[in-house]
């Protein structure tokens, strides 16, 4: 079986379109689908000792260029979880009223409580990309902030927020095809912008922000996985299984009942 391994200072990062391909030993056919089947069961089943046992909550980012396919491994993952438990956040362009304050308070405000699945569709990585590529910031500024993130994910998972981060990747040509279809589809006109294709022509630089974000925020305490993502099935199979395997890790238990009311008679 083929796992995804959290990216490390020594391990080669270079976001080719090679990159994007599904790795080697990874299912496919009816394999695939049965093994998604039985991890998304499984997610959904631990989340319900997760729900119950509240000693910790679940943080799990999405990054990834445009047409990565955010929205679908949100859609697929957790498609059998009980929805009381988790919740998801979408970080756009910030407000006036967010503009105000320091980059992380919007994302701080979302973090999920104890119990809890919180899913960030994109993140608070944006202010170390898209105002690094579109030189919305200084760089004296953005700098600074690689280690402003990893002391700001040290702290919450000093208080029990399990953090696992992912980047969705597509080729470039796998791109194209994506974007095409937001166009050609009526049913999904709506999530084209002409904003995609601005991010497009700047491949290069993102590709350069990116990289660094990964290698330089990814810690032991809060690993970023670097998930192939041309085939969306196996995308979705492998990030499943990194959240079966940290949910397994927790040692997740139902609380044991208030002897004084467990000896209650119901008449």
């Amino acid at each position: 079986m083929s796992h995804l391994r959290p990216i490390t200072a020594r391990r080669r990062l270079e976001l080719t379109d090679g990159d994007a391909r599904p790795p080697r030993g990874a299912p496919s056919g009816s394999t695939l689908d049965d093994d998604l089947r039985e991890q998304v069961a499984r997610i959904a089943k631990l989340q319900r000792v997760f729900y119950a046992d509240a000693r910790f909550a679940l943080l799990i980012v999405l990054q990834g260029r445009d047409a990565a396919g955010k929205d679908g491994t949100i859609r697929h993952v957790f498609s059998a979880v009980n929805p009381q438990g988790c919740e998801v956040a979408s970080f756009k362009q910030p407000t006036d009223l967010e503009q105000r304050h320091d980059y992380l308070w919007r994302v701080h405000q979302r973090v999920p409580a104890r119990g809890m699945i919180g899913i960030f569709n994109r993140s608070h990585y944006e202010d170390v990309l898209v105002e690094r590529v579109r030189h919305l910031a200084p760089k004296a500024e953005w700098e600074q902030r690689y280690r402003q993130i990893n002391d700001f994910e040290r702290m919450l998972t000093e208080n029990h927020v399990v953090i696992l981060k992912f980047f969705l990747h597509v080729s470039r040509a796998e791109q194209k095809r994506r974007l095409r279809d937001r166009l050609t589809d009526e049913t999904k006109n709506w999530k084209f912008s002409a904003g995609d294709l601005e991010d497009r022509a700047r491949w290069g630089g993102y590709t350069r922000a990116y990289r660094d974000a990964l290698r330089r925020c990814s810690t032991p305490w809060a690993p970023w996985y670097l998930v192939p993502s041309d085939d969306k099935r196996v995308r979705n199979w492998l990030v499943a299984g990194v959240i079966v395997r940290a949910l397994e890790g927790l040692k997740l238990r139902y609380p044991k009942g208030d002897p004084t009311i467990l000896r209650l008679k119901i008449r």
